[in-house]
């Protein structure tokens, strides 16, 4: 499976073809082609940024036909953090949500629910005073993966820890070691701890809630160094 392999965020909304990034990302998935994540929501803490750079640290969800990722996008490009939430790429074509400022070690709120009637789904970014809250027309999209991402271009992994909290997931299932088991570790190239993964079956609803996740840094193994993905521009 493939996440945004070839078309990246650009912060001045609107899209840029690039021909590699590096990636470190955990990822859950459904069980089977009938479960669908259903909300998305967590805290977190915004580490030091070094530089101007493009850096793209997100959650996000993706669809089964990987179309595309629903995410809210922490950007470092500026040389001041920005946070924001929208589709990327295309299919739809959707202008990115509205977004503010952020700074170390400011800790923000982030949720994304699907609403199915309307069937859209609705991004809430919060910090402090700070709320921007869109809802995007992706209701038919059927979201089987959940990630935590690091995205870099042209810079490293030297912002030092990405901490996630209350990371919360609901899905359309019954089933829980989707929840219980340890994530995806793309290419075991992040060093990682988790504290939880607990799950609570209500109805035909699985609520997993994992109460820290923090990614350290590069795996010992590729320290600095990272794994590089060619995009093929489809």
């Amino acid at each position: 499976m493939k996440v945004l392999l070839s078309l990246l965020l650009i912060a001045g909304f609107h899209l840029q073809y690039v021909a590699a990034a590096t990636w470190y990302f955990l990822r859950w998935n459904t069980p089977n082609s009938a479960s669908q994540f259903q909300r998305f929501s967590m805290q977190m803490t915004v580490p030091n940024l070094q530089k101007k750079g493009t850096y793209y640290l997100w959650p996000g969800l993706q669809d089964t036909a990987n179309t595309g990722v629903y995410q809210s996008v922490l950007d470092g490009r500026s040389g001041t953090w920005w946070i924001g939430s929208g589709w990327c790429c295309s299919n739809p074509n959707l202008p990115w949500g509205d977004g503010f400022n952020v700074d170390a070690p400011d800790v923000v709120n982030i949720t994304m629910t699907h609403t199915p009637a309307p069937n859209n789904w609705t991004s809430t970014v919060e910090y402090g005073t700070h709320t921007a809250t869109n809802t995007f027309p992706l209701g038919n999209k059927n979201f089987n993966q959940a990630i935590l991402a690091i995205e870099l271009t042209g810079v490293t992994w030297d912002f030092g820890e990405l901490v996630w909290e209350n990371v919360v997931m609901v899905m359309n299932t019954t089933s829980t070691s989707w929840c219980t088991k340890a994530p995806e570790n793309y290419n075991s190239a992040t060093k990682y701890t988790s504290t939880g993964g607990i799950a609570t079956i209500s109805g035909n609803e699985v609520t997993c809630t994992i109460e820290k996740i923090v990614m350290e840094g590069p795996a010992t193994a590729r320290l600095g160094e990272g794994y590089v993905i060619e995009g093929d521009g489809s």
